[in-house]
């Protein structure tokens, strides 16, 4: 072999390398703003990929709090209206088999305008997918989100969720009290503008929440409590809830952020019985929901006051303290109002009434932990007999506030928490 030969080869190669870089630095060198301490942009003949573009987070618009002892269906649709809170151009829904025993199959799934009744507009109607099949099978347990649905969804908005339940299923998991009619019809009519020999029922079946894509969602926040919370002695079917209420109030002010109802007529902070107690529900019912940044927690404590075996108002804060802290530790904040008066009711006693005033005391001091308060105590007592409603927003009971109390419980609720 001739090495002589090839080493001169290479040292021409290698001269030949060098003049090429020496010209390519002097024409980066020579470029506008190019220096040779600041070379400029390199260049590529690929394409650019860039940073990703992120995919609109969901918020939920709307949910419920889910318990079990719901009715039994087969072979029929079940058509539920609800209220949105903010808007969006794509929606998700979610079944809930939480408390169910067996499987629960659901097909024919359709979102749609509300009109008026059991009637939607069928212009609107956009089939519900699960996985990229039109039915699903949610195990005992369980819940299913669906597929994301393109779908205009008008902040405030009235939409109907159909869906047809092909073969018998015993007791759903629910909402009890949806303050409103819901309709059920024999066979699969989820399409149809109005269901044919539909009958009302006034709780929701297994339908547990909705979801949105909105660019300018500024997050949710759930209201956790008992039925102040959840409407009771509002106006029935008119949306006027005091969470209802909250979310116009928002939309007024242009705000985009979800409220979602967590409110469970007669449950307890401390004991199951109606829905899990509130402690037991709260990962599920607040922290795990949709775009969650805010809880408030409102009136549930009430009803362990009415318990026949009551807890003391430091067993109260003990629970309340438990709450806060688990919701900080899930990196949200903890908004804590004060208990409602309820002097009048058949259950109110003196012990139950040193409880109210020694959890709204705790409620109110530096160092409880709750990240605001909202006062609903002050918004809604007489002013000259605080241990009972003002006449203007008692609903009869003295337990449940009235239309305009629940305004007036909205209307305490400082918007400027929600940033």
């Amino acid at each position: 072999m001739n090495w002589t030969r090839k080493t001169t080869i290479s040292v021409a190669a290698a001269l030949v390398v060098l003049v090429v870089a020496v010209v390519l630095y002097v024409r980066r060198d020579s470029s506008p703003g190019g220096t040779s301490a600041d070379p400029g942009p390199a260049t590529s003949s690929q394409p650019s990929t860039g940073p990703s573009t992120a995919e609109t987070p969901w918020t939920g618009t709307w949910a419920v709090a889910v318990q079990n002892g719901g009715r039994s269906f087969d072979q029929q649709t079940v058509r539920q209206i609800l209220r949105a809170s903010i808007g969006g151009d794509t929606v998700r829904v979610k079944l809930s088999n939480e408390f169910g025993s067996d499987p629960l199959t659901v097909s024919a799934v359709y979102l749609a305008q509300h009109l008026q009744a059991n009637t939607v507009d069928t212009a609107t109607n956009a089939q519900v997918t699960f996985n990229g099949t039109d039915s699903v099978t949610i195990p005992a347990g369980q819940t299913a989100v669906s597929d994301a649905v393109q779908f205009t969804l008008p902040a405030g908005g009235d939409v109907a969720v159909s869906a047809y339940v092909p073969a018998r299923i015993g007791s759903v998991t629910q909402h009890s009290f949806a303050n409103r009619h819901n309709y059920v019809a024999a066979g699969n009519q989820s399409a149809k503008a109005s269901l044919s020999g539909a009958q009302t029922f006034d709780n929701y079946a297994f339908l547990a929440g909705v979801d949105v894509q909105n660019a300018q969602s500024e997050g949710a926040v759930v209201t956790l409590g008992a039925s102040i919370t959840d409407g009771f002695d509002s106006t029935f079917s008119e949306n006027r809830r005091w969470p209802d209420q909250l979310s116009r109030r928002l939309l007024t002010a242009n705000r985009t952020v979800g409220v979602l109802n967590a409110g469970i007529s007669g449950n307890q902070l401390t004991k199951d019985g109606a829905g899990q107690s509130a402690l037991n529900r709260l990962d599920r019912d607040a922290l795990q929901q949709t775009g969650v940044k805010w809880v408030i927690f409102s009136d549930a404590a009430i009803n362990d006051l009415g318990d026949d075996n009551p807890p003391s108002g430091d067993e109260l804060i003990q629970a309340l303290q438990q709450l806060i802290q688990r919701t900080h530790d899930a990196g949200l904040k903890f908004y804590c109002a004060t208990l409602t008066p309820y002097e009048g009711t058949d259950y109110w006693n003196e012990q139950g009434e040193a409880g109210r005033d020694a959890v709204n005391a705790f409620i109110k001091a530096d160092g409880s932990g709750c990240d605001a308060v909202i006062d609903l105590d002050t918004a809604t007592h007489d002013p000259n007999d605080p241990r009972r409603y003002n006449a203007r927003f008692n609903s009869g009971d003295w337990l449940h506030p009235n239309d305009a109390g629940m305004e007036a419980i909205a209307a305490a609720v400082d918007l400027n928490l929600f940033q």
